[in-house]
This record gives structure tokens, sequence and C-alpha cells, in this order.
């Protein structure tokens, strides 16, 4: 029988209501998650990928977790499990068999129609308030191995057959994790997400017709090809290359991790090649990227830096051409190294590379890069509240600034890192001093600290928080003291992280990039997130919006003088004159 042909209206009308799908599971777990990483941060993203295992519909999920690895989840549960059953249900957080690290959970179900034939596969990623790791954290930066980690590993595991749960698998979970009725919360929850995007895809089958919708997937991808085609044929020809630097924690070199891609762009083929095979082998920490996050970070660069108006689908990602190497920390690890931290810190190290390689191609294209993540203001906090006497693992979310500055505008100023693209949310003061037993003395931006442009990076953050009534711990892996985010084409540089300690008597100690820090009782912990750079000359950017980043308090008068070269009347209002040959002198 011959294939329908879809008219414009038609794939229009459809991408919309798989999106919209995508979309109801999303809402159903951030409403149902019982961890505060899901029903407060939103560090989640759900899905749907074809039979034949090819990314199609992803709504407002985090690019690090969506771009590539459902795809590669979804063959990995069709190599184990070849008779897929309507009822079915997989848990995986594998980064060996395409899921990115083993804090994010992931439930998989086929979509079956009434003829026993898979039609789609819909999955929900959800990352763990904890995992079962040797220590209450989620990302360990100095885990030397998978063993060391010791979270429980599921690649792709039958976890509900006929629409009923292995139980047997739900205690091995509550025996492992920390928290399991808030573990088993988040389970349900995402099985529940799952299912609702299984049930709205088997009505859109009887609605539209199996065949209708699978001639839909092949135009679109198609569609969304020529797109991307069409989009890399604007850019210049050439090669370039580009490095980003890692600070070092323990386990790696004693220079950091330096990341290198290299860039061939083909306008005439409308094509782009990334090469990340130039790069060291893994180590003997958690900073080893899945190839699943190797895949994302660098998509994540090409889609920031060419528009955001391209289709994010397996048609569009046909025209750029990755190349891994195994055993690399950007690459394809082999069992037992450990991923533990492969969504966050050398991900955005390669995305930045990848951002900074296109924007020698020209004026117009690539990103400055964007802060480095997981300071303290987003660690994992554990210990005892002593109000319930009982043990809380929670990820808070009190704040990232590290937005980029871009080609066309400023930075985004909440981004959080450039892997989840802004999707996360930051949490309440407020509702983090009511889940967990710790106070928040202060969350500002820090003048001075962004990076200059003519459009703007974001400045840094500064976070304090401390325990109330007990002592806590905090984990988290930061990065950016020593390489804080680069500008581009003139672009100044954004500010750094850190992160000190302030003891009772009030005096401050600076502490480890990465670490555990035990906090006492009347204790607390100095966060400061990095900034993001700087695009283009500051004596470029608009003197009327500088006046308006000094009447923010993101930049001071003396530094609007000194770095942008603007300068004030005595009504604080901008002297054009004086600008114009401030900014003529400077030339």
């Amino acid at each position: 029988m011959r294939e329908p042909v879809l008219n414009g209206a038609e794939m229009a009308i459809l991408i919309n209501r798989f999106e919209g799908i995508a979309r109801k599971m999303t809402n159903t777990l951030y409403r149902t998650g019982r961890s505060g990483v899901l029903n407060r941060a939103r560090d989640f993203s759900c899905c749907i990928v074809t039979a034949d295992c090819d990314l199609l519909a992803t709504a407002d999920s985090l690019p690090i977790h969506v771009l590539v690895g459902p795809d590669m989840m979804a063959r990995t549960m069709k190599e184990f499990h070849p008779h897929l059953k309507r009822g079915d249900a997989f848990l995986h957080n594998s980064p060996y068999h395409g899921s990115s690290h083993a804090a994010d959970h992931v439930l998989l179900i086929p979509v079956v129609d009434d003829d026993g034939v898979h039609r789609f596969t819909v999955l929900t990623k959800a990352h763990q308030a904890d995992c079962g790791n040797s220590l209450p954290t989620t990302y360990m930066g100095t885990a030397v191995d998978v063993y060391n980690e010791g979270a429980l590993i599921f690649p792709a595991v039958r976890v509900q057959e006929d629409y009923k749960t292995n139980e047997d698998i739900v205690r091995m979970c509550e025996m492992r994790i920390r928290v399991p009725e808030q573990w088993k919360g988040d389970f349900l929850a995402m099985i529940g997400s799952a299912r609702i995007g299984e049930r709205e895809l088997l009505d859109l089958g009887q609605e539209i017709g199996w065949d209708r919708l699978s001639a839909f997937c092949g135009q679109w991808f198609d569609y969304s090809e020529q797109r991307m085609a069409a989009r890399l044929a604007t850019l210049p020809a050439g090669r370039t290359s580009a490095a980003s630097t890692h600070d070092p924690i323990p386990g790696t070199p004693a220079e950091g991790v330096r990341i290198t891609a290299s860039v061939h762009s083909m306008p005439e083929e409308g094509r782009l090649e990334v090469d990340l095979r130039d790069n060291i082998d893994a180590l003997p920490c958690g900073l080893n990227l899945s190839e699943a996050c190797a895949r994302s970070a660098v998509l994540i660069a090409v889609f920031n830096s060419i528009g955001g108006d391209i289709p994010r689908n397996a048609g569009s990602f046909r025209r750029i051409d990755i190349l891994l190497r195994e055993n690399a920390i950007a690459g394809i690890p082999r069992h037992p190294t450990s991923c533990s931290v492969s969504t966050t810190n050398v991900a955005d190290r390669v995305t930045h590379s990848v951002s900074l390689s296109i924007a020698q191609l020209g004026e117009g294209f690539g990103t400055a890069e964007f802060g480095a993540f997981l300071p303290p203001s987003s660690a994992v906090v554990s210990g005892i509240d002593p109000r319930t006497k009982e043990r809380f693992v929670n990820q808070i979310f009190l704040g990232c600034t590290t937005g980029g500055g871009t080609p066309h505008e400023d930075c985004w100023l909440t981004y959080l890192h450039v892997g989840n693209g802004g999707m996360c949310f930051i949490d309440s003061v407020e509702l983090d001093e009511l889940y967990q037993p710790i106070i928040v003395y202060d969350r500002r931006i820090l003048s001075d600290t962004e990076g200059a442009g003519r459009h703007l990076g974001a400045p840094s953050l500064q976070v304090e928080f401390g325990p109330n009534g007990c002592e806590i711990d905090v984990s988290y892996v930061s990065d950016g003291r020593l390489n804080p985010p680069r500008g581009v084409h003139g672009g100044g540089t954004g500010g750094g992280s850190d992160q000190f300690r302030r003891r009772v008597d009030g005096s401050t100690e600076q502490l480890e990039a990465a670490a555990t820090v035990r906090l006492a009782e009347g204790e607390s912990i100095i966060s400061v997130c990095c900034g993001g750079g700087g695009y283009g000359r500051p004596s470029e950017r608009d003197p009327v919006r500088v006046l308006q980043d000094v009447r923010d308090g993101w930049v001071s008068a003396d530094r609007a003088r000194d770095v942008y070269k603007v300068v004030f009347d005595s009504a604080g209002e901008v002297d054009a004159a004086k600008t114009g040959e401030a900014r003529r002198t400077a030339a």
C-alpha cells in the first residue's frame, strides 16, 4: 500500500499532538513526584521515540537528558527483551547502555497496539534524590569506579509485566536507597507519567491510524533534516578547534581536565562534523561521560550556536557527525568506569569547546562559555531531621546563574548550567527551609562579575546556608574557580566559582572543589557560582543598556566607565558626547 503523504498543516498538527503528550507526562511527574528534586526543581524529562528507536518528541525536557540516550536505551530494551508486550515497563539507569548516569532512573514503556505490534516507546527520566551511592550524594566526583559509587545499576530491567510491578526489584531499591519511601513515591510518579503517555498514544493511534502516524514520523524527520541542512549551509566553511578546561579534583591531572573539540563545517554539503577523539583516557574519578552525554553535549552546543528554531529530533541529527573513541573521558566508557557526574561538569566543558569552535567560524555564530556547575548552592544535602528524627536526602537548587552571552542577546540569568537548557527551576527559599532543616542566610547577585560584552554573560550568584538544629552533610563537585567562563569576539570573562565554610566564630575557610562537607550547628557554607562569558566587545554595548545594568546593580558606575566606556553626567544619565569620545579613544 502506498504511504500517505501529509501536507504541512497535518504535519504541524501531529507534531503538536505528540509534544502535547510529552507535556502531559511532564505535568504528571511534576505534580506527583515526592522528592524536591522533582516537584520543586523539575530535574526530569519525558519524551517519545519511534519503534525504530528514533527520537521524536521531547517537549520541555532537559537537553542533556534526551538529545541522545532515549534512542540508545530503547535499542537496549529491544535487544534484551525482543518480545515486548502491552503492560511491560523497564527500569534503566546504566551509563554503559545508553543512560546518562546512575542517578537518572528511567522508565521505558513500549506502546503496543491491539494487534501486538510495537509502535512507539515512551520514556520518563528522573534524577533521584538518592540512588544508593556509597556516600549520600548522586554526584560522586571522586569515585574511582562504579563499584566505589555503589548505586544499583539496571540495564533495561523489566519492572512491570501485564501492568504488575515486580516487587522484588522495588525491595532491592528500598534496601539500598537511604530514603526508601521518598524513592518509591518518585518511582510510582514515574510509572504514572509513562503510563499517561502510553494511554494517550494508544488513543492517538486509534484516532489517526498507525500507518498514518508512521508516515508522519518519516516525513517529519525528513523535513527536520532539510531544515538542519539549510541552516548549516549558512555557516562559513572551515576547520576550527577549541578547548575548555575543568578544574582539578582528586583523580584528575594536577592541571585539570582539558577538553578539546574540533569542528569541520561543510556548508556545501549541509553537514557539520565534531571530533572529540583527541582527549585523554577515562580517569579514576566520576567525571567521565557516558556516550549519551558526550553526544548530547555536542548537540547542545550546535543548537545553541545556530539558532533555536530547528526541530530537535532524529531527522535533524542526521546532519551532525560526532566522532568519539572508546575509553576516552568524553567518549564511550568501558565498565566499570565511573560516570557519576556525567550530566554536568565535563559534559559542560564539551559543550563549551564545541561552542567556542563554532564561534571561531565567524561573528554571529557560537556562544561565549557558560559558567561551570555543581557549586554548593546545587548540592545534595543530607542528615537526620531533628523535627522528625528521620533521615533526609535531597538535592537543593538554590540558584546558579551561569548564562553565556550570545550573538543576538544577553545571557539567560538563571540558566543553572548549559546542559539543562534553563529548564530546571530555582527552589523557593521558604520551601527548602520547610522540607530540610536548613536556614538560607543570603542569596544575591554579585556586582561586577558579569562577562562584559556587547551581549552580557551572567553575573555570579552568592548563596549562604547552614543547618537548623542539627548537623548536615553538603556534597558538591564545583568547577570554575581556576577556569572561569571565557568570552568570545572580544567579550570578557565571567566571575569564577568558590566555596567557603563560615565557622561559628564568623571566620571563613576556603573549601575544596569536590567534597562532602559536614556542617555543625551554627556553621554555614558560602557558595559562589560562576557567571558567564560575554559576547562581543564591551565598548559596542548600547549605552542605554549599560545604564540599566548599573541601575539593576549588576555593574558599578566605575566599571561602566572603565570597561564599557560609558560616561554618566551628574544626574546619572548617559553623557552621549563624553561616551562617544571615550569609545573613540579606546578604539
